[in-house]
């Protein structure tokens, strides 16, 4: 059997009105990964405006693309580096005290590669209270990194990863317990 993308129809995926869509496409292009623009505090106002859900002391850093504001919700005290890019087919869900790292991939949607018309296949991400996501690194459709988790620099999750632990690599392993001062 043979790839053949003409046979492609994604018709049963509708993440929001073709309008709502339009309209946030050009408000992310202008304002949310405009690297001039430098305040967190517009860019967490129209990312809410949209639907987001985003609690309070968080951080949104210049260069950053959502897709779908409406299925992102965001905790308490949380850091969006530079250049992350949250491509959201489905719910992203990223709790209190989580660090996404600049150039980090959060992404919901892959293809079937078992189906010749290769189907899109979205699943959720969530992000645990207090785990890292190290820069460059990639989390993948339905991988739920636990709490306090590290993601190293530039991995790949493509399975969930347990808590307390630190990973590397692509895939990503499970290298040694992280452990969290309290001082």
């Amino acid at each position: 059997m043979k790839t053949n993308l003409s046979g492609f129809n994604n018709d049963w995926y509708e993440p929001g009105s073709k309008s709502k869509r339009i309209f946030w496409y050009l408000i992310n292009e202008l304002v949310i990964k405009n690297t001039l623009i430098p305040s967190s505090g517009l860019r967490k106002y129209l990312l809410r405006l949209f639907g987001a859900k985003i609690g309070n002391g968080v951080i949104i850093k210049p260069g950053v693309n959502v897709k779908y504001p409406w299925k992102l919700t965001i905790g308490n005290h949380c850091w969006i580096g530079e250049n992350v890019w949250i491509d959201n087919l489905d719910n992203v869900t990223i709790e209190n005290n989580v660090c996404v790292s600049q150039g980090a991939l959060l992404l919901c949607g892959n293809h079937n590669y078992k189906l010749p018309s290769f189907n899109l296949i979205v699943k959720p991400i969530i992000l645990k209270e207090g785990c890292w996501v190290g820069a460059k690194s990639i989390v993948a459709p339905g991988v739920c990194v636990g709490a306090q988790a590290v993601l190293s620099l530039a991995s790949v999750a493509s399975d969930d990863l347990e808590p307390n632990f630190i990973y590397r690599g692509n895939p990503a392993k499970k290298i040694k317990v992280r452990y969290v001062s309290t001082v």
